[in-house]
């Protein structure tokens, strides 16, 4: 049978009233889970491990996969409304999202956000169908120097667009470092900057980071210049995007499934590097690079489009390889193992049932999604319109509630609290928040990777620019710092070099 008579059996599997059902009670948890910051759908579908024992592994697939779309969904409603990322890989909504909805078009930035995961959905499953033999075989092929230049590309470029200096962009980045080499050292296995605390050994999770540099940070924010400044009614507006909202956001909403899909096939990428990447390339790309920053709707287009793109490419390499590239694909690769079902080349061959009917699951989750949050936009947007006192006073409850869910450790609100400290610290002195997010994220991952290819290499730094991939890495890091250069020398000197001929012009 082809791909396409698969496919259609599978969707004649996933539309039976149970896995129906299913599906739904996915992508229902998976909404509310997104919301709640803290709770991920790693730590849900570990909690719902036990619980499914005695399912169908169809049905409990079916499931797992309609909470790990809809805490992408969940997510980007508190990161655009109350600039709380609920899910790590929703950071990138806030930015842009929680101005919009500052200036009464939360509605809009939550429809651009649903349409541009149903969208991103759409493109990356298909590419689940269509490309992740080829996918599984580039990510097998891509070494360690590979992924430690791909992180440093990340690193420059969060730096460069962010910001009205560079130098607190890498202050920024600086810090989210320092905040990253918390816990046992990779390889050694001495503590580092645990200050003798042991429950620091397992590092600080990023959740915690991610929530108390938003949340804590802008409560904080919020609470010191509450006297200050009168309660602003911010209007709800209006439920659906105008013509012009459409024009501007087509485009990215196209652009980043692709971003996401290949960035969520690689270990060295993810949810975090795919939005990131997205956000990058429309500040590029915008002819209106001054609205970012306050409220860039294709902000908000392109990165969720890319998050839910790369939840498929998440998808792809873990059941095409056995390889799991975030925690909930590990999760899942835990309870594939929990039926006696080991994903690899052979998956495809062995289960096929299985496997369509998961996949057609997610084109029928990704509907449902789209029909739950579409039309629920402007009745979340009116949360905004809780009076600030107690509103912050919930954030800052559900923040803590969400930091101890993490591990159960008391000694974890002290963390969040004091990271809070740190965003507001941040907001004071103009250093953007998301490169110490970033450095977060991937600065583990950087350091491990980069002492691996030296561990391979003996030590050898040249193998760091030893394939063709990573030449390609660094070389567009130059550019990054080199193109800006040339383009100011360039316009520096026009105006003298026109100046002699405008004289000429006189004298004749």
């Amino acid at each position: 049978m082809n791909t396409f008579d698969l496919l259609m059996n599978g969707f004649g599997n996933a539309l039976t009233p149970g896995n129906l059902l299913f599906a739904a009670i996915g992508v229902l948890l998976g909404t509310a889970i997104g919301v709640l910051p803290g709770i991920g759908p790693a730590m849900a579908v570990a909690l719902l491990l036990p619980v499914t024992y005695a399912f169908e592994p169809t049905g409990a697939f079916i499931m797992f996969a309609g909470i790990y779309f809809g805490a992408m969904f969940g997510g980007s409603t508190t990161s655009i409304l109350l600039n709380t990322p609920g899910e790590s890989a929703s950071v990138m909504a806030a930015i842009e999202g929680n101005p919009m909805a500052k200036q009464g078009r939360g509605a809009q930035a939550l429809a651009t956000a649903a349409i541009g995961h149903f969208i991103g959905g759409i493109v990356g499953v298909t590419g689940l169908v269509l490309l992740a033999p080829l996918v599984a075989s580039v990510a097998v092929d891509i070494g360690a120097p590979d992924y430690f230049a791909i992180m440093v590309l990340a690193f420059v470029a969060v730096t460069g667009v962010l910001g009205a200096s560079r130098v607190r962009g890498f202050a920024s980045l600086a810090l989210g470092l320092t905040i990253g080499l918390v816990g046992l050292d990779p390889i050694s296995g001495q503590p580092r900057l645990t200050f003798g605390v042991p429950q620091l050994a397992d590092g600080i999770d990023v959740v915690i980071v991610a929530v108390g540099l938003f949340a804590v940070g802008e409560a904080l924010w919020v609470a010191a210049h509450l006297r200050r400044s009168a309660q602003e009614v911010i209007p709800v507006g209006r439920p659906w995007l105008g013509r012009e909202d459409l024009r501007r956001t087509w485009k990215p909403w196209l652009r980043g499934p692709f971003i996401g899909f290949t960035f969520g096939s690689i270990p060295a990428g993810g949810a975090e590097m795919s939005t990131f990447m997205s956000y990058v390339t429309e500040r590029r790309l915008s002819k209106r690079r001054d609205e970012f920053g306050k409220g860039a709707i294709e902000g908000v287009a392109g990165p969720e489009s890319a998050a839910s793109a790369s939840s498929a490419g998440t998808l792809a390499t873990m059941l095409t390889l056995g390889l799991p590239t975030t925690a909930i694909a590990a999760v899942m690769l835990a309870a594939f193992q929990q039926f006696g079902i080991q994903p690899g080349p052979l998956l495809f061959d062995r289960e096929p049932e299985l496997v369509w009917t998961l996949i057609a699951s997610l084109f029928i989750g990704l509907v449902l999604l789209l029909v739950l949050n579409l039309p629920l936009a402007p009745a979340w947007a009116k949360l905004l319109r809780i009076p600030r006192p107690y509103l912050y006073a919930g954030i800052l409850f559900f923040a803590c509630v969400g930091a101890y869910a993490v591990s159960g450790q008391p000694v974890d609100l002290l963390v969040l609290l004091a990271i809070g400290a740190v965003g507001f610290l941040m907001r004071r002195y103009g250093l953007p928040v998301l490169p110490a997010i970033i450095g977060v994220i991937l600065g583990p991952d950087a350091e491990l990777q980069l002492r691996r290819a030296l561990q391979i290499a003996d030590g050898d730094v040249s193998t760091l620019v030893s394939t063709p991939l990573s030449i390609i890495v660094y070389t567009l890091i130059v550019a990054l710092f080199v193109v800006p250069l040339i383009l100011k020398v360039i316009t520096s000197r026009r105006p003298a070099a026109d100046t002699p001929a405008e004289k000429e012009d006189e004298r004749v």
